[in-house]
């Protein structure tokens, strides 16, 4: 197999949230499984709504996510080649002028439709004789312009849907210009795919039907170019149903970050949600890659729960090892010789990462300690060990305190936690009493 090339394609008009996240990472997925090359498109042709400023906020949430495009493109840059394109396309005749206005054109779909023909352009323009066209733009109608799809149907394997088919009868011709002359996404989408060398387009469902204009469209401008293999996957929507939007910026990335929410945790959610394969914790972007496979992909659509983000992030967080989180820990000046075992004692106590700044303190700052029992903590600092600590120390230390005080269970355990860690609940106390150290666990356990 030929090493895919694949592509992210947004409009930069919105925040990315986890719904368009969705296609983002199974694109990048599907490369990274296959040595690929995953190419970022800005599909920023309406200059009115696109803004830069989106733009680089997509770049920033997808790097978040672990997304790192090998090549990005803005299609705005780009316009001298759907030129050419539409020039071409013109003096082949499969490029036609129109001049009904929206009301007009809404006009005759409702005819046809009482009538019980299908609501499809009936190609009126290309009866237009050319003195009819000059009379027209003479009115001050300019005219928007449309392919001339071939007749047929239209087969691909699509590596979600399986065997699909479009008859192009079903079809109007699509705009392909607007009347001011600016371009509609269609034309620059496969104008790029051509020049990009886009293998596989994987992309929602919503855009099934724009597939078989697509193909036409491949096989007027390269008829050479073989089109891309297609994968249509289920959408994301809200777990009562709804469309996700980015103008809204509800569940967008930039607002689960800010949340506290793992990057991989939004990542296996947007993948693994609506698979058959369960929702479950990751390690990397590789590691769900070499896992994951469009073909598991349902055809329902795939319900989204933000409730999940919250029991995912203390997942991942819980197998995450000390090399994955090294630079994070460093950013907080966790460092030094304790920095991998105090991970590796608190992971799986975090609710959000922002949690090891506390238990951090717990173990190299000060803290108040709460005293539940005063008789027992005196003879647990009469017994305390003296250092070096390690993980027994704990289980020895806490054996004969329950010996000489006949304390077990809660009564002895809750008292020492809670005057060494000032916590009712946290990570296993033998992992954290070495870290804590015999100075601090003295003072602690004596009141100060």
């Amino acid at each position: 197999m030929t090493s895919p090339i694949v592509r992210f394609a947004p409009s930069p008009t919105g925040r990315l949230h986890i719904g368009n996240a969705r296609p983002a990472l199974l694109n990048y997925l599907y490369a990274l499984a296959h040595n690929g090359r995953f190419v970022l498109r800005f599909d920023d042709t309406d200059l009115a709504r696109s803004s830069e400023e989106f733009a680089q906020a997509i770049e920033v949430d997808l790097s978040w996510l672990g997304v790192a495009p090998h090549l990005t493109l803005r299609q705005s840059r780009r316009v001298a080649l759907y030129d050419a394109a539409a020039g071409a396309l013109r003096d082949s005749g499969q490029l036609y002028p129109c001049y009904e206005t929206p009301d007009e054109l809404e006009k005759r779909r409702k005819l046809q439709q009482a009538r019980g023909l299908p609501p499809v352009y009936d190609r009126a323009a290309l009866r237009l004789t050319a003195d009819e066209r000059a009379r027209l733009e003479a009115e001050g109608r300019r005219p928007h312009w449309r392919f001339r799809l071939e007749p047929g149907v239209v087969a691909w394997r699509d590596l979600v849907r399986g065997d699909c088919a479009i008859d192009c009868a079903s079809l109007s011709d699509p705009v392909l210009l607007r009347e001011d002359g600016s371009y509609l996404y269609t034309l620059p989408s496969v104008v790029d795919d051509i020049d990009v060398g886009i293998t596989h387009v994987i992309r929602g469902e919503d855009h099934v039907t724009n597939t078989a204009v697509q193909i036409r469209l491949f096989e007027a401008l390269a008829p050479a170019h073989r089109p891309p293999v297609f994968a249509h996957h289920n959408l994301l929507v809200g777990s009562s149903g709804e469309a996700l939007s980015k103008r809204s910026g509800a569940l967008s990335i930039g607002s689960l970050r800010e949340e506290g929410y793992e990057a991989l945790a939004v990542a296996a959610v947007a993948v693994l949600t609506g698979s058959s394969d369960s929702v479950h914790p990751i390690r990397s972007l590789a590691e769900l890659a070499k896992e994951f496979d469009l073909a598991h992909l349902s055809r329902n659509a795939a319900r989204f729960d933000p409730a999940d983000l919250g029991s995912l992030t203390h997942r991942t967080l819980a197998r995450l090892d000390y090399d994955d989180v090294r630079e994070r820990l460093e950013a907080h000046e966790i460092v030094g010789f304790k920095a991998e075992p105090f991970w590796l004692a608190v992971r799986g106590n975090l609710t959000r990462f922002a949690d090891v700044l506390e238990w951090w303190r717990v173990v190299e700052g000060e803290i108040a300690p709460v005293r539940e029992d005063a008789d027992l903590l005196a003879a647990a600092l009469a017994s305390l060990p003296q250092e070096p600590f390690d993980e027994t120390t704990w289980g020895a230390w806490t054996a004969a305190l329950k010996a000489t005080t006949g304390r077990k269970g809660k009564a002895l355990f809750h008292p020492l936690r809670l005057a060494l860690t000032g916590a009712e609940n946290g990570p296993e106390l033998s992992l954290l009493l070495p870290l804590i150290g015999h100075a601090r666990a003295a003072a602690r356990l004596a009141g100060g």
